[in-house]
């Protein structure tokens, strides 16, 4: 069977001033494409389904109606689980409804799904995070053990007081519990969670710029060890980045977000990942690259003209411009900037380090008039910078209103 796995889909998204919903149509758009050219079986999204608790009227519509068209009208299951920056009840409300269409919503850890039935598949077996779902037309069951993120006070009512030591021990021991008692090799076994997950002794993996971070310290930390042998394939959500941090015999994979939501994944391609799989063999998979969304670009410049000349040839981009000079930029040229290009999201003015006496900044004469003593002041603060015109009359201005 093939399963497409999908993640951080971060619907409402905005970076800075700049929305991001256009871009999220189109790129789910392509995401409903890719499910049914390569006709999968079933859709696995592993939580951050929304960019904030209180989502938007468009982006819960864009939700609820990519759902639709990935469940084909209830004949393919969609699940979705809710991530660190998902309300679960905001998830969990609807599922009643969403089953009727083959989508099952899970908001809360140790979440018990009924089992029901539908024309195209059913739900057979159910418990504290798992279900076991049966295909029409496969002769195995599906099980999947099922972990949504939770926030602090939530994983102490899961997990017990001593969250910090005992949070790999608790997971361990429940999805080995759950595994050993449902996940035997006549089916397939996954497991999906929305979890700060690492393999033993590796580099800490980075979480992007403007995540909600889940990993305070070590104490949230989840190692992939402590997945339960059976489990063929691990589909994870939260970082942004596609990685394989299990084995190519046993895959533990971020999928990704579908757009680069920040200038730290600035240059990164985006994919989802297609599974095959079947009961007691290797699973393989393969990455399909996303196509949909802007560029984003971090570029540093030292001169006015070579950053029109670049803005004007990039335009279907979103910029982090640093641009570097002897002096602080004009009124003028910040205009001339803008006006050459709609998408620049931060423009960051650094002004070269000029040979400086330090002995001549360290002591300020304090007598001086106060526009002296705010070019002074300037100056040792910006390595021997002189203030420019433009920024004296600024200061003066001020002054003067204050007067």
């Amino acid at each position: 069977m093939k399963i497409l796995h999908t993640a951080d889909w971060h619907l409402g998204k905005r970076l800075d001033r700049f929305s991001r919903l256009e871009e999220q149509v189109l790129v789910m758009e392509e995401i409903v494409q890719i499910a049914d050219e390569q006709n999968v079986d079933l859709i696995l999204i592993a939580g951050d389904l929304f960019d904030n608790f209180n989502p938007g009227v468009e982006a819960i519509e864009l939700f609820y109606k990519t759902l639709k068209r990935l469940s084909l009208n209830g004949k393919r299951p969609v699940i979705a689980i809710s991530g660190n920056h998902d309300s679960p009840n905001l998830i969990d409300a609807p599922d009643p409804l969403a089953r009727e269409c083959g989508i099952i919503l899970i908001g809360h850890p140790k979440a018990t799904v009924q089992p029901f039935e539908l024309e195209h598949f059913k739900i057979s077996k159910s418990a504290e995070g798992f279900i076991e779902m049966e295909l029409q037309h496969q002769n195995f069951p599906i099980r999947i053990l099922h972990t949504p993120y939770a926030n602090e006070i939530r994983l102490k009512e899961y997990f017990g007081e001593d969250k910090e030591a005992e949070l790999n021990n608790v997971l361990a021991e429940h999805w080995k519990k759950n595994a050993d008692y449902f996940c035997d090799e006549n089916g397939v076994n996954l497991l999906m969670t929305h979890l700060y997950m690492n393999k033993k002794g590796a580099p800490i993996l980075e979480e992007p710029e403007g995540e909600k971070p889940i990993k305070i310290g070590n104490a949230d930390l989840v190692f992939s060890d402590i997945i339960p042998p059976q489990i063929q394939y691990t589909a994870l959500g939260h970082l942004h980045n596609f990685q394989n941090i299990g084995t190519d015999e046993k895959p533990v994979i971020y999928s990704s977000s579908p757009l680069c939501y920040s200038f730290s994944e600035a240059g990164q391609t985006k994919y989802i990942s297609i599974i095959n799989i079947e009961p007691n063999q290797q699973v393989s998979f393969e990455k399909i690259a996303l196509q949909n969304g802007k560029k984003l670009v971090r570029k540093t410049f030292d001169s006015i003209e070579n950053t029109v000349e670049w803005l004007n040839e990039n335009p279907n981009t979103l910029v982090e411009l640093t641009l570097e000079s002897e002096t602080f930029l004009s009124a003028d040229e910040r205009k001339r900037l803008y006006q050459s290009h709609s998408g620049i999201v931060h423009l960051i003015p650094k002004i070269k380090n000029q040979e400086t006496d330090e002995n001549n900044l360290s002591e300020i004469n304090l007598n001086q008039d106060i526009q002296t003593l705010f070019k002074d002041y300037f100056k040792s603060k910006n390595g021997g910078q002189e203030a420019n015109e433009e920024l004296i009359n600024l200061f003066n201005e001020i002054v003067s209103n204050n007067s």
